[in-house]
Parts: C-alpha cells; sequence; structure tokens
C-alpha cells in the first residue's frame, strides 16, 4: 500500500487502554497511526506488534509539555505528515476525595493532561487539516462531563471542557469538511482506575465487579466508527455506558 493510499492516525496516550486497543482497530483497517506515550518500552512494544516503524511511529511524549508536542507532532516524518484523524484519548483521573479534602497537585495534573494536552495537540495539527481539506478530531471525553458524581469534582470539570471544546471546534470549522466528534464512555474497565486508585488493583477490580462494563475494545469500536462513515456525516457525540450502568437520579438526605 502506498503511503498516500494508507491514511493516518495520530492518537495520543497509545501505551495501554483505549488508545492501544484503538491503535490495533485502525492498523487492522490498513491506516498508519503515531502513537504517544510516556512509557517508551511499551511504545515499542506495540510498534513491533503491528509491524514495525513503517506502519506505527511512536513518539515518547508528555502530553502537558507544550513545547514537546509542539516539536514532536509538529514534524512528522514522511509518510506520517499527512494526517487524518486525530484522537485524543491522553487522559486520567486521581483520587476520588471531596473537594475540600483533594491534593492540588492531582487537580493541576488533571487539568495540564486532560484540558491542555487536548488544546496542544489539537493545535499542532488542526491547521494541516484545514490546508488540506479533510481530516477528523475525536476526542475522549466522558459521561462524567455531563453526570456528576461524589468525588468527581476537577475530573468530571475537564472533560466537560472537552466536550464543549469539541463542540466549539464544529462552530469553527462550519463549511470545512472537517469533522469533530465527542465520544463519551460511562464503566469501562482499564488501566485508568488502577491510576485514579494510585495503584491499588484490587479497589480499582471492585468497582468492576459483577457489572460487565465497557472494554477498551468496545470503545475502539465506536472511535472506528464514527471515523469510518462517510465523509459527509459528522457524529457530534457518541455517549455510551455498559446496560449494567443508568442514571442514579437525585438524592436527598438530612444535612449534617
Amino acid at each position: 500500500m502506498a503511503d498516500r493510499q494508507a491514511k493516518v492516525a495520530v492518537i495520543t496516550g497509545g501505551t495501554a487502554g483505549f488508545g492501544a486497543a484503538t491503535t490495533r482497530r485502525f492498523v487492522r483497517e490498513g491506516w498508519k497511526v503515531v502513537i504517544t506515550g510516556r512509557r517508551e518500552q511499551r511504545l515499542e512494544e506495540l510498534q513491533q506488534e503491528l509491524g514495525g516503524p513503517d506502519v506505527v511511529h511512536t513518539v515518547t511524549l508528555d502530553m502537558r509539555d507544550r513545547a514537546a508536542v509542539e516539536r514532536s507532532l509538529g514534524s512528522l516524518p514522511a509518510g506520517f505528515r499527512d494526517v487524518d484523524l486525530l484522537v485524543n484519548n491522553a487522559g486520567l483521573a486521581l483520587g476520588i476525595e471531596p473537594a475540600w479534602a483533594c491534593d492540588m497537585d492531582d487537580w493541576e495534573t488533571m487539568v495540564d493532561t486532560n484540558i491542555k494536552g487536548v488544546l496542544y495537540a489539537t493545535r499542532t495539527l488542526l491547521p494541516g487539516m484545514v490546508e488540506r481539506n479533510r481530516g477528523h478530531v475525536i476526542n475522549l471525553g466522558s459521561v462524567a462531563g455531563s453526570h456528576p458524581y461524589p468525588g468527581g469534582n476537577v475530573y468530571m470539570g475537564t472533560k466537560a471542557f472537552v466536550k464543549q471544546f469539541s463542540m466549539g471546534l464544529r462552530a469553527d470549522l462550519f463549511g470545512k469538511p472537517i469533522r469533530v466528534t465527542n465520544v463519551e464512555p460511562g464503566l469501562s474497565e482499564s488501566e485508568f482506575s488502577v491510576v485514579r486508585f494510585r495503584g491499588d488493583k484490587d479497589k480499582a477490580d471492585s468497582l468492576y465487579e459483577g457489572k460487565n462494563p465497557l472494554t477498551p475494545d468496545d470503545i475502539a469500536e465506536c472511535i472506528h466508527w464514527a471515523a469510518s462513515l462517510p465523509p459527509h456525516v459528522n457524529i457530534n457525540r457518541i455517549e455510551v455506558m455498559p446496560v449494567s450502568q443508568s442514571f442514579a437520579g437525585l438524592h436527598a438526605k438530612p444535612t449534617e
């Protein structure tokens, strides 16, 4: 397959979970993929698994580092330079404490990764899409961007920003053949919760026990579906939950 015949996707946070599953899904369909992540060894392992550097280009990168994002994604090698799809997947949640007990460093890390990282990657790659008159930005939001829960505080705020930013991009791109989609998963089993609970895998596992949660492959399928539709079709939002999850309703209890 010639380089230009192969579409190119950039997937941030590609070392595990949604990012790794999405990378595998697109490579199976003949795409070339740029994956970013902080864990160099994992990036290299995934590259070798999926066909080597001609198919997968790796970028060891912390999405909070604006200069590094602009430098790395702004100077991709030939064969990966004309990006057709950006999947802003890199993100995290830290802690589940109430707002008055949270660690401010955790709050800043979530803001810097979930918001600023999305901004840096989008601002770096979107001008090329506009110039080439084609492209698609898929952001990874969350049902937490619409539905509050105790302890979500800043994480929910970052995902609400991603939802609104996605709509803002659609407004700015009016009249241009460039698509924007916000994918909003509910309860999903991946390393995400292990990170949130600071490496406590037992605690993370208890969150999913008996609930048949979404998997990274489920979310990869949603992303691929949105990207594979005819170019004139834009999916604005995909909110997806496992059948076991629904809306908790409003609770009331006596104040202390």
